[in-house]
């Protein structure tokens, strides 16, 4: 893990304990990136629960409900797969944000056109509103995840 990221998810875990919130991630094309960037954060356990990497679509259903509606009419690289999973893996851990990552690392995009590099993020806030966005990325599949999770955990910051 690089120190970049490092650094970023330290400032997230300083605001998180300062406001007394703990996350939650669920990931799918970072592949744990988010989470484990955030539990290198020395004293991590102050505002990091717990991660799941729901990498297929099964995955997404079983574990964060998500609706085989919405990934039959939306994909699973979609704005409203993303806020699914982020309000899924909020209501599951209980706690004040669920942060959701999908998207396509590479090398391949989806099947509908969709370029690799395509991310959506997805932050499901105590009011229970979410907050989204979808960014592209290029690079190879390490680079795209790596300043995938760069992006989810400073985008996370600015919102707080």
């Amino acid at each position: 893990m690089d120190e970049e990221l490092i650094n970023a998810a330290t400032t997230l875990g300083e605001l998180l304990s300062a406001t007394s919130l703990t996350v939650t991630t669920a990931e799918s094309c970072t592949a744990g990136w988010v989470g484990s960037a955030l539990a290198a954060v020395s004293d991590s356990t102050r505002f990091y629960n717990c991660g799941f990497i729901t990498y297929t679509d099964a995955a997404k259903q079983r574990i964060l409900n998500v609706s085989p509606h919405t990934l039959a009419n939306h994909s699973a690289v979609s704005e409203a797969t993303v806020i699914e999973m982020a309000r899924g893996v909020r209501s599951l851990a209980g706690d004040n944000i669920g942060i959701a990552v999908t998207g396509y690392a590479g090398p391949d995009g989806g099947d509908d056109g969709t370029p690799a590099g395509t991310v959506w993020f997805g932050w499901c806030l105590d009011d229970e509103s979410v907050c989204t966005s979808q960014k592209w990325f290029r690079g190879n599949s390490e680079e795209v995840v790596r300043k995938a999770a760069l992006y989810c955990i400073t985008e996370l910051t600015r919102i707080l």
